[in-house]
């Protein structure tokens, strides 16, 4: 399993697109440029405890749509799947492999 901040990391990628402008702020700040929840208060002039709502908010809205959505797991399943993929043919075909590469870099 997954740390929790690099999950976070893997659902802000996902599902950073449905997220307000501030919780996209705040959650960028705090996991991606590592901010402590007070620099982070003190950019935006609020309380720390205020900023510590908003993340613990914002990741649990990841969670729920990770839940319902599930983009994260499956792109897990896809890339498990394309190693199977690739383990199991081997150099046995550079045409099946080159489209198999093809799908690899698909997103």
């Amino acid at each position: 399993m997954l740390d929790k901040t690099m999950r976070i990391n893997y659902l802000f990628d996902f599902y950073q697109s449905l997220l307000t402008p501030k919780q996209k702020n705040y959650m960028f700040l705090y996991y991606l440029d590592d901010y402590s929840l007070g620099e982070i208060a003190e950019q935006y002039e609020v309380s720390r405890q205020a900023v510590y709502d908003n993340i613990k908010r914002t990741e649990a809205m990841l969670e729920e749509y990770e839940e319902k959505l599930g983009l994260f797991s499956k792109s897990q399943e896809r890339d498990q799947l394309l190693k199977e993929l690739k383990k199991l043919i081997g150099d046995n075909s550079e045409e099946i492999s080159a489209i198999i590469d093809r799908l690899d870099k698909m997103e």
